[in-house]
């Protein structure tokens, strides 16, 4: 790596905000010596443009021996990301490389075929007459022989171990703040018989710790490999079992890496296990803090690496989760160039939205959120409401309120289709949006405000969390919440000429300010410090709507012509200062009904 490449590796034609000395001190702090560098971005800071920059400062092939790493990897976890990577012009010189999922067979009469149920993966000797223009061996191949490789971090982690996609000299993740939740979801293995094919075959006893765990590891591992072997037999499969093999080959591979682990020693991974159910139920083997995991995936990739975020809020939490020495680490703070007075916090609490308070909260909320409608009449908003219940559950409201013709909503089938309806609509309308405070570019009048449910704490009953409050670790439960809340409050306001709202509806959001206050970016202690109570105009629902026209619809499509995003906006509501900040009582625990498949990362794994 030669870091005093960094600014020839800039890909844009001049700098913005902080750009140019952040640069400056990611080069010193490699040239000092350390081989990992967090850099610590806020929105808008231009993190894409700065990784391709360090990127850039990666060893040649013309520079090094043979043996020696070349090139670099790009890497984000959010599929979205990496669609706006590859449609960036800035950006044009990353060779983009996705799953085989997302790739078409080009061969007649199977066009509607993904890569990786085409006949090359179906038939034994199978040979591919047009394998050279494969839009998938032909991407994998450039970007193999590229010197920038960009890729979601799950194809990252899934690539260790290739031949294809072996060491290279530096790798740049973006978004790295989650990546120890990132390989605990990852190396999560989940037995069910939806997940396992032989499940009739081996179904589980009843397991009451990691030793019944392990047994049943074992004899499921030895089925699966006999059906392995079944299916390597076939000289043709069909699609359904073209998948089986697929997944039997991750399920040996998981359950060898959990028992290898697990009579290691040294190794440092604690692994809890779930069965809800009982004996014939499904079972979850979770690690916790899996570092020699992310050694395999990750560490053991590269040499230097560049991890951007701008919530990595606490340095030597951050490397102990990831496995990292902090000696040799260097955190790096690019300062927010975004106006302050630009990105409001309103206080608008209406009381706990823990499990226990909902039903007394949420209806207050929901007449609230038509308060703040009608200030906003002719702007469209989000809001974060955490969980499918907590969206229900005020998409019904709102309708009994008469304000559901400016309501959108969406489920877990048509998220990604009702979140670009929504965006590319023309009038005001309100989108009640599940976990999606992260990859969200809401610049300019996609968006001028938005409202904070619930305060988003993990959930309890998943088994990790429990087991990290038991041995006390509350910081990193407040740390963890406050990420998202940061995250969640970045989605409107997206360059300094930018505004947006964010208004707070939890009691407890205020709570989790102070006690994670040690863990605040200084620019976002700013923020909260300017809270303020706005003057929301009273309860009207037919001021909330005035500006909805057309034809009613029902929840999820356009309520008609809408009001006009273009027309008069309104700056950030004047309100009451709240001084300093709020104490609160403790809750403990975020109660909730939020299933773990609605975990925030439960959309990484897209490919």
């Amino acid at each position: 790596m030669d870091p005093a490449r960094i600014a020839e590796g800039f890909p844009a034609p001049s700098y913005r905000g902080a750009q140019e000395q952040a640069l400056a001190d990611v080069r010193e702090a490699f040239e000092a010596g350390n081989d990992v560098v967090l850099v610590r971005a806020p929105t808008g800071s231009g993190k894409s443009l700065l990784a391709r920059a360090v990127a850039g400062c990666a060893r040649r092939p013309g520079e090094a021996e043979p043996h020696e790493a070349v090139g670099a990897y790009y890497t984000t976890p959010q599929v979205s990301q990496l669609d706006d990577v590859a449609s960036d012009p800035l950006l044009e010189d990353l060779s983009v490389i996705r799953g085989k999922s997302n790739y078409d067979c080009i061969l007649p009469g199977e066009t509607n075929t993904p890569v990786d149920r085409a006949p090359c993966a179906r038939e034994r000797g199978f040979d591919c007459p047009v394998e050279h223009r494969c839009p998938y061996f032909s991407d994998r191949a450039i970007a193999s022989n590229r010197n920038v490789a960009a890729m979601t971090l799950a194809y990252f982690m899934q690539t260790a171990g290739s031949d294809v996609f072996g060491r290279r000299d530096v790798v740049v993740i973006d978004e790295a703040h989650g990546l120890a939740e990132w390989a605990e979801m990852y190396a999560t293995i989940d037995l069910s018989p939806t997940t396992v094919p032989v499940w009739e075959d081996c179904e589980p006893p009843a397991v009451g710790g990691l030793t019944d765990a392990a047994g049943y590891a074992e004899r499921l591992r030895a089925t699966c490999q006999r059906r392995q072997q079944e299916l390597r037999g076939k000289v043709e499969l069909t699609p359904g079992e073209a998948a089986d093999r697929d997944r039997l080959a991750e399920l040996v591979r998981d359950l060898g890496w959990f028992l290898e682990d697990l009579r290691d020693l040294d190794s440092r991974t604690t692994w809890v296990v779930d069965q809800p159910d009982g004996a014939g139920g499904g079972i979850t083997i979770k690690p916790m803090d899996p570092a020699r995991y992310l050694h395999h995936t990750v560490w053991d990739r590269g040499n230097r690496f560049a991890l951007l975020s701008a919530t990595i809020l606490n340095k030597a939490a951050f490397c102990r989760s990831s496995g990292l020495d902090p000696s040799n680490v260097a955190l790096v703070d690019v300062p927010h160039t975004f106006p302050v007075e630009n990105r409001p916090l309103y206080d608008v609490t209406q009381g706990k939205m823990t499990y226990e308070h909902r039903e007394e909260t949420l209806p207050k909320v929901a007449r609230t959120l038509v308060r703040i409608m009608a200030a906003h009449p002719d702007e469209k908003g989000l809001v974060h409401a955490h969980s499918y219940a907590i969206a229900d559950r005020l998409a019904d409201l709102l309708s009994d309120f008469g304000v559901g013709a400016r309501v959108r909503s969406h489920d877990r089938e048509n998220r990604d289709a009702a979140l670009e309806g929504w965006k590319r609509s023309a009038g005001s309308d309100v989108f009640l949006a599940v976990k999606m405070e992260e990859a969200l570019d809401l610049k300019g009048d996609l968006c001028r405000w938005q409202v904070l449910c619930k305060a988003p704490y993990p959930n309890t009953r998943d088994s990790r969390v429990a087991r990290r409050l038991e041995d006390g670790q509350w910081a990193w439960y407040y740390r963890t919440a406050l990420r998202t809340v940061i995250q969640g409050c970045g989605r409107v306001v997206r360059a300094p000429d930018d505004y947006g709202a964010t208004y707070l509806a939890d009691s407890s959001l205020l709570d989790l300010f102070e006690r994670a206050r040690t863990d605040m970016p200084d620019w976002f202690a700013e923020q909260v410090d300017r809270t303020t109570t706005p003057d929301l105009p009273a309860f009207d629902p037919g001021a909330a709507v005035a500006e909805v026209g057309g034809e009613v619809s029902g929840r999820g499509e356009p309520s008609g012509t809408g009001g006009s995003g273009g027309g008069s906006r309104s700056r950030p509501l004047a309100g009451r200062s709240r001084a300093g900040s709020r104490s609160g009582s403790h809750s403990g625990s975020s109660g909730g009904s939020t299933d773990y498949e609605d975990h925030p990362l439960s959309d990484v794994w897209g490919e």
